[in-house]
This record gives C-alpha cells, structure tokens and sequence, in this order.
C-alpha cells in the first residue's frame, strides 16, 4: 500500500520533526512579543508573517518547477492542497493569534497541542492507519504530561481578562490544525514534500490577504523597525524553516509519527517563555514537561532502531 512509506520512522525523520517542532514553538513568544512591544493587532501581524514569507515560497515554487520529473497536479490534489492550506495555515493560524492575546505563551501551546490525539484519531477511526502500542504509549505519557501541566497554567491563569474566549480560540487552532496534519499526510507524497508546502503556504497567505483587504486599510499598517523586525523573524524561524521540516518529516515517518513527537513543543515554549517573556515555571509544568520528553525519547528510541535494522 502507499501509505507504508510514510509510516516508516528514520532517524533522519525523527530529528527534523524535532526541529521543525522546536522552531515552530518560537511562534508564540514572538507574536507576544510584538503585541507586547507594538500593540499590532491579529490580523496585521498575521498578514505581516504571510507576506515576508511569500518570497520563500514564489522561490520554492520556481525551483520545484524546473525539475524534469515534478509530475502535475490534477483538479482534485489542487483543491486538496488549497483546503489543507486553508485549515493549517489560514484558519488556525488566525484562530492562534487571536487566543495569544488573552493567553500566556505556555498555555497556548498546551491547548494546541491536543492537535495530536486529534490527527492520531482521525487516522485511525476515518482512514484505519494502524495505532501500534509504541504510539498508544507514546500519546499517553505526553497528553498526560500535557494535562498535568495545563493543570498548574489553570492556577495562574484564569484570572485574566477574555481567558475563556481565548483558550476557546486556541482549541479551534488545535481542531483546524489536526485537519490540516491528517491532510498533510495523505497528500505530501503525491505532490513532494516542497511543492506542497510552497502551495499549501501560498492558498493561506491568498485566504489571509483577503481577509486584511476586505477588513483593513493598507494605511492601517504602521512598518516600525520592531515590528518589522518581529515579523521577519516570525516569517523565517517560526514559519519558512519548520514549514518544510515538518513536511519533511510528515514524507518521512508519518503524519501519527510527526503527531506524537511534535508533542515536545510545549516543552519548549513554556522554557522560552520562562526566560524570555518572564511567564511563571510551576512545579506542575515542570513533571509535566518531564513526562512528554519521556514520550518523545520512546519515539526517537523506536526510530534509532529501526535505522539500524
């Protein structure tokens, strides 16, 4: 079946999944930052990421287009490219934005983050893509690790102005983030893991452009130094390079394989946001955390092993 390549878990895959998770975890302390630094609002700053990351990928495009043997897509995978792009990188992203304005950095990635069980359930239960005990392990010590910790962020957190709506936004991202995922992996080794992230991107970014035209002025959009800055940096280390990554790695292991190891990201945000944004570390967090690093080592073991098989 086709499906067997992509389930495969490499060493090579487990550690660019890593990565793209890694860097994709720098998202919500940079847009906290602009919001913190230059009161931008949602959509600009959305719309400001999109367009410094639109050159990456015109170039990504262009260079896949002068390969001899890149195959065209049909009418059916276009639509399927530019709805995927729609959920992963238009709706959720909008739905991401929004909740970090009434949310800590730490509490964001913990609500997105039960994307995973999400993708992992569709997979199983819609298209009947095999759960084997490593994942059904690996899932339950990183949610329960992940429950645990957004336990101690409940303390601390509930208290804030719009906490609810904004935890309520943050899970329509984990909703529209799974779709996008499961999506992802069905459709990543017909179209080649570039191609279709380059065009995935560019369906968001034209939903996104849209959505700024029709709501906003050009003039609305103040180009600051910092905020400048912020969205650039947005653009390349939290959006252009774990964007292909993860589509790498989805090719690689599988998009259950890439679910469950992508868990570490909010391990990294809540020790970014420590000491970048000064949010609180509680004992909570902390045995939580220790619980999904626990869950992402078992996957990489398996993959280690299955390398050297």
């Amino acid at each position: 079946m086709t499906s067997q390549p992509s389930q495969r878990i490499t060493l090579a895959g487990f550690i660019i999944t890593l990565l793209g998770a890694i860097f994709f975890s720098t998202k919500a302390i940079i847009v906290k930052l602009a919001f913190q630094d230059t009161k931008v609002d949602a959509l600009t700053l959305l719309t400001l990421r999109m367009l410094f990351s639109l050159p990456f990928y015109i170039l990504a495009i262009w260079l896949g287009a002068r390969k001899e043997k890149a195959t065209p897509l049909s009418t059916k995978q276009w639509l399927q490219v530019a709805v995927t792009g729609i959920l992963g990188y238009y709706l959720s992203s909008l739905f991401d934005f929004i909740g970090l304005q009434y949310v800590s950095a730490g509490l964001e990635r913990l609500i997105l983050f039960l994307y995973p069980t999400f993708a992992v359930l569709i997979n199983t239960f819609l298209f009947k893509s095999p759960l084997h005990r490593t994942q059904v392990i690996a899932l339950l010590l990183t949610y329960t690790g992940i429950g645990i910790a957004y336990a101690g962020e409940l303390h601390a957190d509930t208290s804030a102005p719009g906490f609810f709506y904004g935890s309520f936004m943050i899970f329509l991202c984990a909703v529209t983030y799974s779709l996008y995922l499961v999506g992802t992996g069905r459709l990543v080794n017909k179209t080649g893991a570039t191609r279709y992230t380059a065009y995935t991107m560019m369906a968001a970014t034209a939903g996104i452009f849209i959505h700024f035209a029709l709501t906003k002025p050009l003039s609305s959009i103040s180009f600051t130094p910092a905020l400048t800055g912020y969205s650039i940096a947005l653009a390349i280390v939290a959006t252009v390079l774990p964007s292909f990554m993860m589509s790498n790695g989805m090719k690689r292991i599988g998009s259950n394989n890439v679910a469950i190891i992508t868990s570490i990201g909010p391990v990294s945000t809540i020790l970014q946001a420590y000491y970048i944004l000064g949010e609180p570390l509680l004992p909570l967090q902390l045995f939580g955390t220790f619980l999904v690093i626990v869950g992402v080592l078992i996957i990489g073991r398996k993959a280690g092993k299955e390398q050297a098989a």
